[in-house]
């Protein structure tokens, strides 16, 4: 839920937008601010728009529930699926399974969240990790997966200030997309864009794309500093 004010998000994505035109043609940037914000940012940049969450069901009488078709109409392109924050609160992997059907059947880019709770490090790849994979890709038809996005978003890094090691991605990636493969098959797992979410700055997130091999991150606090943000797309431009 930030920022706070409609004029923060409008002036933060103008400001974000003018700092990385010089990359934009290399970096697909694209900004997730919380619902009320959608269509004013839409109005006042040109960046892709994400939405942070979505409801299953195509209408109805869903109070304080938002539909992919009423994303679909602000030109949101992307939507965030099974975020920890979201699983925090009781958001199970059944109805994370939902979600992403009804996102990807619709067209939409679905930015699929998976991570463990907690570091350890004698576990190579995290039961959950595994187990969110396959509950939240069960039943749904291989083709959609053309437009699925992974993000591996250990728990314990999200908002503390202590990000996973760039190694120990690469390692996460590996597993991921070894399981993409058992799961959805090669045509598709290939091609699924793999990402890093928890504690991303500016100082770490250019060698999580590097030496972490992730196709690209998803950036929590940092994303509120312009300066910030601007960096990070510019560091990942230049490798």
């Amino acid at each position: 839920m930030n920022p706070c004010t409609a004029k923060e998000a409008v002036s933060l994505a103008r400001v974000v937008e003018k700092g990385t035109k010089n990359v934009a043609r290399k970096v697909d940037i694209v900004f997730a601010p919380s619902f009320p914000f959608l269509p004013l940012v839409a109005s006042h940049s040109s960046l892709k728009l994400g939405a942070q969450d979505v409801f299953w069901e195509p209408e109805g009488a869903y109070t304080g529930e938002v539909s992919v078709a009423q994303l679909k109409s602000l030109g949101v392109k992307y939507v965030i699926i099974g975020h920890s924050e979201r699983r925090a609160m009781w958001e199970t992997n059944d109805i994370v399974q939902k979600k992403l059907r009804a996102a990807l059947m619709s067209g939409m880019r679905a930015v699929f969240c998976v991570g463990e709770l907690e570091h350890k490090k004698e576990t190579a790849f995290p039961p959950l990790v595994r187990e969110e994979l396959h509950n939240g890709l069960r039943g749904i038809k291989k083709p959609l997966f053309r437009n699925l996005i992974i993000v591996y978003e250990p728990v314990w890094a999200v908002g503390t200030g202590k990000p996973a090691l760039p190694k120990d991605a690469f390692e996460i990636n590996i597993l991921i997309r070894r399981e993409l493969l058992n799961i959805i098959g090669k045509k598709y797992a290939a091609k699924i864009p793999i990402l890093y979410g928890g504690s991303v700055d500016d100082k770490n997130a250019a060698l999580f794309v590097k030496d972490g091999r992730m196709d690209g991150l998803l950036v929590g606090g940092a994303s509120l500093s312009a300066n910030k943000f601007i960096k990070i797309i510019k560091n990942i431009g230049a490798i």
